[in-house]
């Protein structure tokens, strides 16, 4: 892992940090000194990240919250800024997918999948950007995908979801630049992680997918951590409204 000194001692908050690329993100800070805050709807989860986490910096916590609840938002950053003192760097990862035919996407199915990765973004933004004006500092980044440039089969709420947030992370990054706040993306491929283990043990979809990436594998969770962590430090002050593609060639095809 790349080492960003800069990023010793921010506050970062990372939403759905307790696993999968989450928890690499969390990480990814710990290791490089940052106090990072991790949140999610599972408790036990939390508590064993955690415990990793403190091993790099034992100046990290969690708070469980569920960022799909106005109140839970709320709580969560009253008590990360509590415990942290300020909030530097908000990383917005809680995500989820419903995968079915666009014929048979119900409501709340649609509705699951919005208020989850589109909805908690903005929101999670809003609330962080009334900390971080104060400081007149700040950096967000929000996980998107690629699938937020491309269409693919049985993801129309997720592609929607994420084409929206790379449209979102632009009208933020414009609207909060006098207040010295980047906004940018990262937007991955599949990644190789035990929540996309079993997807992988159909053999026609995972065919295709290897296909359709010119490099021919999969990416790690650290080749998103690199991305955050850059958008994260200081080298990328100058980067707003962007989203870096960790795709392997996916969308160049």
């Amino acid at each position: 892992m790349t080492h960003f000194s800069d990023l010793q001692n921010k506050s970062v908050l990372v939403t759905g940090g307790s696993k999968g690329i989450g928890k690499d993100i969390a990480l990814g800070f710990a290791k490089n000194q940052a106090n990072v805050i991790i949140s999610g709807r599972n408790e036990t989860s939390l508590q064993d990240t955690v415990q990793e986490l403190r091993k790099h910096n034992p100046s990290c916590y969690y708070v469980q919250a569920d960022v799909t609840n106005m109140e839970d938002i709320e709580k969560m950053f009253r008590m990360a800024v509590d415990y942290a003192g300020r909030l530097d760097i908000l990383v917005n990862n809680a995500g989820l997918n419903i995968t079915k035919p666009a014929l048979d996407v119900t409501e709340e199915d649609w509705d699951q999948v919005l208020d989850t990765n589109l909805k908690s973004a903005f929101f999670c933004s809003q609330k962080a950007a009334k900390y971080m004006t104060e400081n007149n500092a700040g950096k967000i980044i929000n996980i998107a995908s690629q699938m937020g440039f491309v269409g693919y089969w049985d993801r129309a709420a997720y592609c929607s979801s994420k084409g929206g947030m790379i449209q979102l992370t632009k009208t933020l990054a414009i609207e909060w630049a006098k207040y010295n706040i980047n906004v940018n993306a990262v937007a991955p491929t599949y990644i190789k992680t035990e929540l996309t283990s079993t997807m992988f043990e159909d053999e026609e979809f995972e065919k295709d997918v290897y296909q359709r990436i010119p490099l021919g594998k999969l990416a790690d969770p650290s080749d998103v951590t690199g991305a955050v962590l850059y958008l994260s430090s200081t080298i990328s002050k100058f980067v707003t409204g962007e989203t870096i593609k960790v795709d392997g060639g996916w969308t160049a095809l």
